[in-house]
């Protein structure tokens, strides 16, 4: 299993924002879904070391998500829905910036093929102040899989994008889905029946449901992902 979850609880003061919640994920694309405070982003944000659980257990790669952060953080990338990037750097001059980070070997060829997977190669000798909210989803994804994790966490990834930037982030999504293990969270129940082979639903700290795509619409009678959605997450 590439991610392993295991009665993972997290409390805040009084809140229990994710409730005792066990899950795995192998290489494809998984979509994790809920209403706002629903819990996602602090499972993410455990998952990715940024925070840790009150009890329970994660693990990506084999790696506890506890006491072993650093080899987690080799093997995970991660694209937050802010995208934080240093818009007065050049593109590749970024990437370069984040294989530095990462100590890689051989870098510039890296760099080149990564820029080619992206499709950054017009704009790679731009400032990424000057590009479009597209291209800059681009940069963070390409910053995300530079060191070539096996696992790619990403949180709202096509929000705001048009129609052709939306199609160009989800080919590449699919397209690291079949060698990786991708979380993708997101509202956007079209991208969800677009990319992923397996649904999570949360809701209140709880999964609601757990299922691949064809499962969860056979055990409701078919209906569209929005309406089974709604239905287990409006109560």
């Amino acid at each position: 299993m590439s991610i392993q979850v295991e009665a993972l609880t997290k409390i805040y003061d009084k809140q229990k924002a994710v409730d005792n919640i066990s899950f795995s994920a192998n290489p494809g694309v998984l979509g994790f879904l809920g209403p706002n405070g629903a819990g996602k982003s602090t499972t993410m944000k455990i998952l990715t070391t940024f925070i840790p659980q009150t009890s329970g257990k994660a693990s990506v790669c084999g790696f506890d998500v506890v006491t072993q952060p650093q080899d987690v953080k080799r093997n995970i990338g991660y694209l937050p829905e802010s995208n934080p990037l240093y818009l007065d750097m050049y593109v590749k001059e970024s990437m370069r910036f984040i294989a530095d980070i990462h100590g890689l070997k051989s870098p510039d060829v890296r760099i080149a093929d990564i820029i080619e997977q992206t499709g950054l190669g017009p704009e790679q000798h731009k400032k990424i102040g000057q590009l479009s909210k597209g291209y800059r989803q681009r940069v963070g994804l390409a910053q995300a899989i530079l060191h070539d994790p096996q696992v790619l966490i990403m949180d709202e990834p096509t929000s705001g994008l048009d129609p052709n930037q939306l199609i160009g982030i989800r080919q590449l999504i699919l397209d690291l889905g079949k060698t990786k293990t991708v979380i993708l969270s997101t509202h956007i129940m079209q991208e969800v029946e677009a990319v992923c082979d397996h649904v999570i639903i949360i809701n209140k700290g709880k999964i609601v449901a757990d299922d691949t795509l064809s499962g969860l619409r056979s055990k409701n009678k078919s209906k569209s992902l929005e309406n089974i959605f709604i239905g287990l997450t409006n109560g």
